[in-house]
């Protein structure tokens, strides 16, 4: 969470000051005969032990993130709140040194840039670093050992001021993503003995919109029906919390149908703990308990109170508590649950169910075990910003860049030795980072990377990014005229898109057009460099002849300025993709922000590249080269397939809808004369199912690195049956018959069709909310 004024006290409360994390002493401390010291037992019944010896007042003390632990048992204080979005960040948990050892951590770039790579094993690599730094801040007492991350909810409306913390649109592609940076986070697969540090994705469920004509965050009832909730707001979580077993969840400060998040237990119950088997574990206190933790996002458990105006006070601690928030962010249960006790709205089975879940994590973390028996207490400062670190910062801002128009004039010829280097992004240091940022090793500019590259450098502001100012035109358009070329690097940046703070148009803001039209007049070749989170109407510069090429680098982190001149001057070729639809300008006055509905109907076109029946400036998956491919079937679809025969193989699978469709394969030769990666994007659609079908979903995806000219990569793209299964009115998943075709690219280079046969089957049961608001 970002401080607001709404969140100011609340924020002031849980942080705190950070004075450094200690380990409890098993050895010769009040603990060291309770269980909990004990290695050889499983977490829950080390984690009862311990829970069992706090009384009613301790258990309260310790629900809130700013947790004082219990000094008479030698328990420490402990801070839940520590964020690592793309490297550790400041934050209540985070404590970055002035100078010297743990005066920085590596900066990535923001997910919605490295969603762009659409490079899982990019990402897992990503995580791991991340994951070992925090782990080195916390062995030095800087940093806990939970980090919020990372933010999972789908960037459906390009409005929203926090899509920037996430990969992109789609919600396979998100599946996809979180999987593999959680499991890098936190150290594997459910490792074992111990995570490296706890991720928590976050946040549950249905979260998209801070402040936006009157609505709030705090407040905002999301409408959801079942059938978007499965199919588009949900899958991101599923493969969090069911398949890479991450080891937190975080609910959401609005409510879904009426419900808010944390107090709602068919969310966080039904759905999570049961339905997804967030960490089941064992049955205690005659009810089953599950080893991971749900905490609240900052205030969101007051939020149930005011201003959703959902309950009482004490009722609302009671309420939250007893869906299975287990942690709250702030210190409304501090306050609330004492006299939610006294009044017998909670039980203390109720708090040791919680404290259990929290305590049982910290086993999992290595908290209570021996120094020596535990590798990652091993990571220190040189496990920081490492070589590899610095070449992965670099890697995925590469990768992640886009282009999306180009006449020829990139790569830049090598004629081209003065560039005039103009706009409000041209030499960006901190603002490279977006939000959730920490203290970078360094800061490579835009400016500082044209410079590294050879090119003499003409920097001039000319104008800022909300800026209606001319005044600095005319020096831009002088440096303009003495130069080679000509890059204008602006867009959006935190004063436009961030948390609680929303947008109300996706054109261009300030005067940034006009400045890139008297540019334009000079004649020089002309590259527009668009940076931010959230898309922009391109329309006028996709449009003019005289805008030689136009790139999107979103915000590349502590290497951006590298990684984009490497790429305008040829030294690395472009590969990225669009991991959100670009829309004109016209779509903001189309649909509210506040309508969840992803369907088109009388009064939406409809949402994302699924189901939008506009046409999009640039769509989800756009992406050009500097080189050429030709594209063949190495493994095609069979042309017809039984779903009853589907069915019965995928019966061993852990789920029935990960089982196994087919595993496709393309060749992908490079017919140009650049090196080049390729990301091969394959789409389904058909009319299967009831109507309306959407028009396209994405369903596997790989990227091929370093394909030179004249050679062949073969992509391989593995397909289940849950990628080609649509959701009905209660949220089942079904496998229909009919005639499916699979489409390569977003220009569909390479089709094939196939049907599939016989009944439709149900894949899932998802369960049904019996419960009224």
């Amino acid at each position: 969470m970002r401080l607001s004024k709404h969140v100011a006290l609340i924020y002031a409360l849980a942080a705190g000051s950070v004075t450094g994390y200690v380990f409890p002493d098993c050895e010769g401390g009040p603990l060291a005969s309770n269980a909990i010291c004990n290695t050889a037992l499983d977490p829950i019944t080390r984690a009862t032990s311990l829970v069992k010896l706090f009384t009613v007042p301790e258990l309260i003390n310790d629900t809130v993130n700013r947790s004082p632990g219990v000094p008479r048992l030698g328990l420490p204080a402990y801070q839940w709140w520590s964020e690592a979005l793309h490297g550790v960040a400041n934050s209540p948990g985070v404590n970055f040194s002035t100078s010297g050892e743990f005066s920085y951590a590596t900066s990535f770039p923001q997910p919605i840039l490295m969603g762009a790579a659409f490079d899982d094993e990019l990402i897992k690599s990503v995580g791991g670093i991340v994951g070992m730094e925090g782990r080195a801040f916390n062995n030095y007492g800087r940093a806990g050992l939970d980090f919020w991350t990372p933010n999972i909810n789908p960037f459906k409306d390009p409005r929203w001021g926090r899509g920037q913390e996430t990969p992109g649109e789609d919600p396979y592609h998100l599946s996809q993503y979180v999987f593999n940076l959680v499991v890098g986070l936190q150290g594997g697969l459910d490792p074992k003995p111990y995570y490296q540090v706890v991720s928590t994705c976050k946040h549950f469920a249905g979260y998209d919109l801070e402040d936006w004509d009157g609505t709030v965050r705090y407040g905002f009832n999301a409408v959801i029906t079942s059938q978007d909730l499965v199919e588009y707001y949900l899958p991101s979580f599923q493969s969090c919390y069911r398949d890479a077993k991450v080891g937190a969840a975080m609910c959401s400060y609005n409510a879904i149908n009426g419900v808010p998040s944390c107090a709602d237990a068919y969310l966080l119950q039904d759905i999570l703990r049961d339905f997804y088997g967030f960490a089941q574990d064992r049955w205690v206190y005659s009810k089953l308990l599950y080893l991971c933790i749900v905490t609240s996002d900052c205030g969101a458990v007051q939020n149930i109170y005011s201003p959703h105006n959902y309950a009482t006070p004490q009722q609302a601690v009671a309420d939250a508590l007893k869906a299975g928030t287990d942690l709250d962010c702030g210190s409304f249960y501090g306050e609330w649950l004492p006299i939610a006790y006294k009044e017998s709205l909670i039980t203390e089975t109720d708090l040791h169910t919680a404290l259990v879940h929290q305590y049982a994590s910290l086993v999992r973390l290595g908290y209570f075990d021996p120094e020596e028996r535990q590798p990652y207490r091993t990571y220190n400062w040189s496990s920081i910003n490492t070589p590899i670190a610095q070449w992965l910062a670099y890697r995925a801002a590469v990768e992640g860049i886009v282009l999306l128009k180009n006449d020829g004039t990139l790569p830049l010829s090598s004629s081209i030795k003065n560039i005039a280097l103009i706009g409000p992004w041209a030499n960006a240091t901190t603002q490279m980072q977006g939000n959730y940022f920490g203290v970078a090793p360094y800061l490579i500019s835009p400016v500082m990377g044209a410079m590294d590259d050879g090119y003499n450098v003409t920097y001039v502001l000319g104008t800022n990014i909300t800026s209606n100012d001319t005044s600095g035109f005319a020096a831009a358009v002088a440096a303009a005229k003495e130069a080679d070329a000509v890059i204008y690097a602006g867009g959006i940046d935190l004063t436009i898109e961030d948390e609680a703070l929303d947008r109300y148009s996706i054109t261009w803001p300030g005067n940034q057009l006009d400045l890139i039209a008297e540019l334009r007049m000079i004649g020089k070749p002309l590259v527009v460099v668009q940076f931010g989170g959230g898309q922009l109407d391109d329309s006028i510069l996709k449009g003019n002849a005289s805008i030689n090429a136009l790139v999107w680098a979103g915000y590349p982190g502590q290497s951006g300025g590298k990684a984009v001149f490497d790429t305008l001057s040829g030294k690395v070729a472009p590969a990225g993709r669009l991991p959100i639809t670009q829309y004109p300008a016209s779509y903001v006055n189309e649909i509210p922000m506040t309508n969840m509905n992803l369907r088109p109907d009388l009064t939406s076109p409809g949402r994302t590249h699924i189901w939008y029946t506009g046409m999009p400036v640039y769509e989800f998956g756009y992406g050009e080269h500097y080189t050429t491919f030709c594209y063949k079937w190495v493994r095609a679809p069979a042309r017809s397939y039984s779903i009853q025969a589907l069915i019965d193989g995928g019966k061993y699978a852990a789920y029935l809808d990960v089982a196994p469709f087919a595993t496709l394969a393309v060749s992908v030769t490079n017919t140009g004369n650049r090196t080049s990666d390729y990301v091969s994007l394959l789409f389904a659609s058909g009319m299967y199912g009831d109507a309306p079908h959407p028009n396209k979903v994405l369903v596997s995806y790989t990227r091929s690195h370093g394909i030179t000219p004249g050679t062949t990569a073969t992509a391989e793209l593995p397909i289940t049956l849950g990628n080609l299964a649509r959701a009905d009115t209660d949220g089942n998943f079904w496998l229909y018959p009919g005639t499916y075709e699979l489409a390569l690219d977003t220009s569909g280079v390479l089709t094939s069709k196939f049907k599939l046969t016989g009944s439709a089957a149900r894949l899932t049961s998802f369960p049904q909310n019996t419960m009224t608001s």
